[in-house]
């Protein structure tokens, strides 16, 4: 596997990880919206990641014989989708969007679930940013042996 390869991996990583970020704070920042452009409560997102590259079984084994048995190229975003779950009830007659009966529909967002979900991603995109400069140390320490 050759150092930029690595490095191509962990940027994909931060990449996706970063756009997970992003998801989650719009989320958060939306907790409360009781009427979106569409008229209805905001509805969470939910990020999809899947394998950059997906090689057959041939690619495998070819790359095995020339050496370079690893398997996929990265990560990447593969959908940014709606959570279907329901929304909330809250009683607040108050409310302008409140219906006959005094119920709002607030947003399927928790922000208990968000929190944690964004502990996640941070731990992640600090992984590949320690990963990187690892493989940016190697390099270095390579180019010093070559002099």
């Amino acid at each position: 596997m050759s150092i930029f390869k690595s490095m191509n991996i962990s940027s994909s990583a931060l990449t996706a990880q970063s756009i997970r970020m992003d998801t989650i704070a719009e989320n958060i920042a939306n907790a409360n919206t009781t009427r979106a452009a569409d008229g209805q409560p905001y509805r969470r997102k939910v990020v999809t990641f899947a394998q950059a590259e997906s090689p057959s079984f041939a690619q495998h084994l070819k790359n095995y014989i020339d050496g370079d048995g690893t398997p996929g190229g990265g990560v990447t975003v593969k959908s940014i989708e709606t959570d279907p779950s329901p929304f909330k009830l809250v009683y607040d007659p108050d409310h302008p969007d409140a219906d006959q009966d005094g119920y709002v529909s607030m947003p399927n967002v928790d922000i208990t679930k968000e929190m944690v979900d964004m502990i996640s991603a941070t731990r992640s995109y600090e992984a590949n940013v320690t990963a990187l400069n690892a493989f940016k140390n190697i390099a270095m320490k390579a180019l010093q042996i070559g002099k």
